[in-house]
């Protein structure tokens, strides 16, 4: 018996829970780096706020803008900006980048609620001011009914001037709702519907205001609106037009918390992806203190969640530009030539969540392979739906390097895919950075609820990604 054991233990697989399997410092860090996190997920829930936090984090670690004239070509911790909304950053090594980079990708936009253009109108029956909407992202819409929203974004008057606007995230501000349909009225509307139609995007109407603009008493036509509009210009000196341009969101109110009575896990907003996002940046900011042979890279893209297309998605130039960069300022040939030469020799870490496996749904996952809460950041060689369809598929000999690399530094790791197969599936940025030749796999912990106003993550799942992020950079 003994004999089987050894052997067992000698040549088998098994995920090793976090908790059983490191150093009570080892899962104290992990209670520790959780309490940044949530800071951080409470004062970033747009891809702008991300790209602002993200930009002063920099600057207190010494970071210099690449595109700042005055950059001298000795320094070797950068950053670029792009659009305002995607950010890349550098730590670079003692290697030429044309021999290769250590790239960690993550994305900073998540599913939401947008403003439409034309946004404010007042319901002739109601009276009630809303505010018409536009759902972002892969969303059940009947999930945000119902439940406490806040108002971010930006908008810019037509001299010019930029208006931040955050309203719902300081106790003493207002909050805003869709309300849904009572239940005891809801039977043909709703009750016999499939869920997908039980809230159609023409019932999410966020009720705005309801008090109207009046003068002496008088009833003025629109006035509730008229006085929405009044309001925004006494506050802001926001005019109507101004929205026209303006890019406004709608996120939950809530806060992170711990979740579970052992306050093992985080709830909160945004999750996908900002635990990846947020881990990056740390491991890099770590890796900026240790001499590295291969330059290592954080970028933090927009647009994923509706396909990464746009100007600040990863199928934009600044991928490529921000290498062609990096090489000029390096002193190196930044041609077409080497530059896609310096892609090829790359490796990439695809840095993504995962679905962890549902105890209240088990059906939609296949345990083997599934991701399980707890057991540290996961590996997935694989994701899209069907036959693979629109998957990157990384090789066998990059997915073994991380492995071997992972266990060489002491990362809880685990093999996870997106569900059984033909059950359903969904995709990453990979696919878009391996067309450059780059070595690619998505990498990064397993979510719970993902894509719901409140997600959860496991704080063990959320420290391993880090130390993989950091392993990955360093000596990848």
């Amino acid at each position: 018996m003994k004999k089987a054991e050894d052997i067992k233990k000698k040549i088998s697989y098994s995920r090793k829970n976090f908790w059983l399997d490191t150093t009570k410092n080892e899962q104290k860090a992990a209670m520790k780096f959780s309490e940044n996190y949530k800071k951080f997920l409470n004062v970033c829930k747009t891809e702008r706020e991300s790209i602002d936090y993200t930009i002063e984090e920099l600057q207190t670690k010494m970071f210099l803008n690449l595109d700042d004239p005055t950059i001298k070509d000795s320094s070797k911790f950068v950053y670029k900006v792009f659009k305002n909304k995607a950010i890349a950053i550098a730590v670079i090594g003692k290697s030429p980048i044309s021999e290769g980079v250590n790239i960690v990708a993550a994305h900073i936009d998540t599913p939401r609620v947008d403003l439409k253009q034309s946004p404010l109108s007042e319901d002739a029956e109601t009276r009630l001011g809303l505010m018409k909407t536009h759902y972002y992202g892969g969303v059940k819409k009947y999930q945000w009914m119902s439940t406490p929203l806040s108002l971010h974004g930006i908008v810019i008057k037509s001299d010019g001037e930029v208006v931040n606007i955050n309203i719902g995230e300081n106790e003493n501000d207002p909050v805003f709702v869709m309300p849904d349909l009572l239940p005891h009225l809801a039977r043909k509307e709703q009750m016999g519907k499939t869920m997908g139609e039980g809230v159609s995007a023409g019932n999410m109407n966020l009720v705005f205001n309801s008090i109207p603009f009046y003068e002496d008493k008088e009833e003025i036509k629109n006035g509730v609106k008229l006085q929405a509009l009044n309001l925004l210009y006494e506050k802001y000196g926001i005019k109507e037009e101004d929205l026209l341009s303006a890019e406004l969101q709608l996120v939950p109110s809530g806060k992170a918390r711990d979740g579970g009575i052992d306050k093992s896990m985080i709830i909160s907003y945004g999750q996908d992806d900002r635990v990846c996002s947020y881990t990056a940046l740390q491991a890099l900011e770590d890796v900026k203190e240790i001499s590295i042979d291969k330059t290592s890279i954080v970028y933090l893209f927009d647009k994923e969640e509706v396909g990464s297309d746009s100007v600040g998605g990863a199928t934009s130039v600044f991928f490529t530009d921000f290498i062609a960069d990096l090489l000029k300022h390096n002193g190196e040939d930044s041609g077409s030539f080497n530059l896609r030469k310096t892609l090829i020799n790359s490796n990439v870490l695809s840095a993504d969540v995962n679905a962890a496996i549902n105890p209240n749904f088990p059906s939609v996952h296949e345990a083997q392979n599934a991701v399980h809460m707890g057991y540290g950041v996961a590996l997935a060689k694989f994701t899209g739906s069907g036959g693979k369809g629109g998957s990157n598929d990384a090789t066998t000999e990059f997915m073994n390097k991380v492995i071997r690399l992972f266990n060489d530094e002491k990362v809880n790791w685990q093999i996870g895919s997106l569900g059984k197969v033909d059950e359903g599936g969904g995709g990453t940025i990979a696919k878009f950075l391996a067309k450059h030749g780059c070595n690619v796999i998505d990498c990064g912990p397993g979510v719970l609820g993902m894509h719901s106003l409140y997600e959860l993550t496991s704080k063990a799942d959320v420290y391993s990604t880090y130390k993989a992020y950091k392993a990955f950079l360093s000596k990848a």
